[in-house]
């Protein structure tokens, strides 16, 4: 049988990306929209009452979502521990293992030492504390596990309190997926504490409330958190989503994905502003894609949405040159996250066609394409580009042309100390395991370049070669 799920018609923006040096941004509408001509329904298998299944009717067609069960616990471990184990693979597996983070070592708090057990998740300036619980014997009867689940959540959300509150107090070193410690220093971040549910049957319709702790919190099954990361497939959307959805009432336990459609259809009923394209300079184009996607990430068939998780792997994975740490690779990575998710298999496939095209020129040449990204709060900015070949001279152009751009977008938008730009480059590579060598380069704030550099920086980019793309390399 189908159930209609209650849907309620709410302002919610739509995030943006930039085509070819456009710029975009989030739709902010004020007065409540009009009924949406989307609608949501679940399907009820009479047979698996856990079992969730979603029909979203849009303009477009009828699109079903299944919602599996949350991963499966690793054997032979204990169950708490096991579940534990088991979100933090979520993360790292469809986010990324570099922004999931547990304790490096203890923490000092008076004349004693205090474990932080909790397990962080980090992006940009935002983080949560992560409180995973199990329910590690036979269920009883519904009133009590309700109680339990209150019991447990309450005393969660109280824990990460403390860990927040221990933060701010003294940084401790944080150890991510890939065994790499980053110094956390609470006062940094933007907190949200999540409890995070392992039950085998919550009771119908839990709602779970606890104490004001003095920051967001939300509450979810393991299966609820599994659908976030393999819905949108990006750690910056999913707390992006975890902020969002905490200011809003609560949900019974179970029920995040609803409400997770229930945003995606307001998203997609935003209508996209209006932008002043030349912050980007001449030729920019607004580009506008919601927020949330209906379609998980990557559901076109392509694996072209992999371009960017392939990207991260590779600045992930080499090796830092000094003066640059890991608090660096941290920023990079976060960069590389903000693409959002609705624009990434488009990137993907045209990454894709600037890889093949660059090398298409004779010898003695160097073919150049690049796409650029201004994101809608001015300041930050993404730079792709392709070049035929990787040496010296290519990678001094390119850090030119970064620093350029940088410097140009800071001027017009004034917002230079605020403003950081990540220039990622792809250059076919010749043999090896990788089809391309990646090089980044990432600048920040004023960057106090003399006149006569910035001249010849412009006599080299702001140019128009005869044949649209290629120039003496």
């Amino acid at each position: 049988m189908l159930e209609m799920a209650l849907r309620d018609n709410k302002t919610h923006g739509s995030d943006a990306a930039e085509n070819l040096g456009a710029r975009g941004g989030r739709s902010r509408l004020m007065e409540p929209m009009a009924p949406s001509p989307s609608s949501l329904w679940r399907l009820i298998d009479k047979d698996d009452a856990t079992a969730l299944t979603l029909v979203v009717d849009t303009p477009a067609g009828v699109y079903t979502r299944r919602v599996p069960p949350a991963l499966p616990l690793a054997p032979g471990v204990e169950h708490g521990p096991a579940a534990e184990q088991a979100a933090h693979h979520a993360a790292a597996a469809w986010g990324l293992p570099d922004f999931i983070f547990r304790q490096a070592a203890h923490a000092q708090k008076g004349s004693g030492l205090r474990e932080l057990g909790d397990r962080l998740l980090l992006a940009g300036h935002r983080g949560a504390v992560v409180q995973v619980k199990a329910r590690t014997i036979v269920p009883k009867d519904d009133t009590a596990e309700a109680a339990w689940i209150k019991k447990v959540a309450t005393k969660a959300m109280s824990q990460a309190k403390g860990t927040v509150r221990q933060l701010r107090m003294m940084p401790a070193n944080m150890v991510n997926g890939r065994e790499r410690i980053l110094n956390v220093d609470g006062n940094a971040y933007e907190w949200i504490a999540v409890f995070l549910l392992d039950h085998p049957g919550v009771p119908a319709g839990t709602v779970v409330t606890w104490q004001e702790i003095g920051m967001p919190g939300i509450a979810l099954t393991r299966r609820d958190w599994d659908f976030l990361f393999d819905q949108l497939r990006s750690t910056t959307a999913v707390l992006d989503y975890l902020f969002r959805a905490a200011k809003e009432p609560s949900v019974p336990l179970g029920e995040e994905p609803v409400r997770y459609y229930e945003f995606a259809a307001a998203d997609a009923d935003a209508s996209p502003p209006q932008f002043d394209t030349e912050l980007v300079g001449p030729g920019g184009v607004a580009y506008s894609t919601p927020l949330l996607p209906q379609a998980p990430a990557g559901d076109d068939g392509t694996q072209a949405h992999l371009m960017i998780r392939l990207l991260s792997e590779d600045i992930a994975l080499s090796p830092l040159e000094p003066p640059l740490t890991e608090a660096n690779r941290f920023a990079v990575l976060h960069d590389l996250d903000r693409l959002p998710v609705g624009a990434r298999t488009e990137w993907g496939h045209l990454l894709a066609d600037m890889l093949r095209d660059v090398p298409e020129v004779p010898e003695e040449h160097c073919k150049w394409r690049f796409r650029r990204m201004l994101h809608e709060d001015d300041t930050r900015q993404l730079i792709f580009g392709a070049a035929t070949l990787l040496d010296s001279r290519v990678k001094a152009a390119f850090q030119a042309y970064v620093l350029l751009r940088h410097h140009e977008v800071t001027t017009r938008t004034g917002l230079t100390e605020q403003t950081a730009t990540l220039g990622v480059l792809l250059t076919p590579r010749r043999g090896g395991n990788s089809p391309w060598d990646t090089t980044s380069i990432r600048v920040e704030g004023h960057l106090d370049l003399p006149d006569d550099q910035l001249q010849l920086y412009r006599q080299a980019w702001n140019r128009t070669p005869k044949d649209g793309t290629a120039v003496p390399g």
